[in-house]
């Protein structure tokens, strides 16, 4: 943490050419281009390293922008992310890519009305036909009704199936980059959705249930498996370390919960190890004194058992646009920070689990052990106290009436 106190702000004259990390590292240099600037520090120097384990919360409409495909897959592929919690939007209209349907970039100023009357959307300065919904929501329901989704499953299983038939679609259409659903499949990435209901994949996966459909999706299968995850990240593979867990936020809301609540899952609910993340990062617009989890700080986090406490220096805020500074991040992190070995922890979500299941049965049947003996003390204690007393001549023998 001294070292981000301590940078000091040297101006010069802006070059005609410049690198983005010269322009991040020398420009960068106060307010929230300063926080930003230390995010990407902490990320290249500390979190995307072997040994830490990167859980990436993504809110707000990132994925209609096209960072699906262009930001996080990168990010993915390069071993940078090794989890993730996002919106059901986010995944469904990242589908658009790789079903190659057409989105524009145009600006917010248009008349809605007339939009709608044109047959065409609009998300802010984002806008695309109808058809799009439609064709997306076909394509849902054709490959929801095949036989691997007939079961009860996790969101994790329900979207690396759907990216395996997202990612044969791309390549019969000859899509020259994977979107992010399928590229998670490819690269063993689970990607969980905190409100499976809350999206246009889950009113398909409603509608399909009024047909007979025997798919349903269980978040409690979820809550367990990210905290199997963030259980297992004590363990680095590097030997004689002790793995690392990273949250990294882009925006807030559900999906920020979903990351950070599998510490409190783990001591509060199951009794296990009291820790928190080692690492919380965060890009938001939100404020957090209006008590929106959006805007929920590091250090509240820590009241919760969220974020380790002794590792508060490693948590930053950076309050700005999200669709600005993950390209930016994103940027400086490929181009300082080699490539990681792919976790693969979609593959080991079952070893995971049952690492998590052995460790909290066994807790639960020692404490319960413990409470057994304290309310047997508790019983001869009582017991004894009740008995009238007995008087006795010096030596101890009960005087006999």
């Amino acid at each position: 943490m001294s070292k981000l106190l301590s940078h000091k702000i040297a101006p010069a004259p802006m070059p005609a050419e410049i690198s983005v990390v010269d322009l991040i590292d020398g420009y960068f240099t106060a307010y929230n281009s300063a926080r930003l600037r230390e995010i990407c520090h902490l990320l290249s120097q500390e979190v995307m390293q072997e040994g830490v384990t990167v859980g990436v919360s993504l809110s707000g409409a990132m994925t209609p922008a096209g960072f699906g495909v262009s930001v996080l897959a990168p990010l993915i592929r390069n071993g940078f992310i090794d989890w993730m919690i996002s919106t059901g939007a986010n995944l469904y209209h990242d589908m658009h890519y790789g079903l190659g349907l057409s989105l524009y970039s145009s600006n917010p100023f248009l008349d809605d009305v007339k939009l709608r009357q044109e047959g065409r959307i609009r998300i802010y300065d984002i806008v695309f036909h109808y058809d799009v919904l439609l064709e997306t929501d076909a394509f849902i329901r054709e490959i929801l009704r095949a036989e691997p989704f007939q079961k009860r499953m996790g969101t994790a299983e329900f979207h690396h199936l759907l990216g395996k038939y997202v990612r044969e679609v791309e390549k019969q259409l000859g899509v020259q980059n994977s979107c992010l659903l399928a590229t998670a499949y490819e690269c063993g990435v689970p990607i969980y959705t905190s409100s499976p209901g809350d999206s246009s994949i889950g009113m398909n996966v409603a509608a399909l249930a009024l047909e007979g459909s025997e798919l349903v999706i269980d978040p409690s299968l979820d809550v367990n498996e990210t905290a199997a995850i963030a259980y297992a990240a004590r363990e680095s593979g590097v030997a004689g370390e002790e793995g690392k867990s990273a949250a990294l936020i882009i925006g807030g809301g559900s999906p920020k919960n979903f990351l950070l609540q599998t510490q409190p899952q783990l001591h509060e609910v199951l009794g296990l190890e009291e820790r928190g993340h080692d690492y919380f990062i965060q890009v938001t617009d939100a404020r957090p004194d209006t008590g929106g989890l959006s805007g929920a700080t590091p250090s509240e986090a820590v009241s919760w058992g969220k974020v380790d406490p002794d590792e508060l220096p490693s948590t930053i805020v950076c309050y700005t646009d999200s669709t600005i500074a993950l390209p930016i991040m994103t940027a400086y992190v490929i181009n300082q920070c080699a490539p990681r070995s792919l976790k693969r922890l979609y593959d080991r979500r079952e070893e995971m689990l049952a690492k998590l299941k052995a460790d909290y049965l066994a807790a639960k049947a020692e404490s319960a052990t413990e409470r057994s003996l304290v309310a047997v003390a508790e019983t001869i204690k009582s017991e004894a106290a009740k008995r009238e007393p007995v008087a006795t001549y010096p030596c101890g023998t009960p005087i006999r009436k």
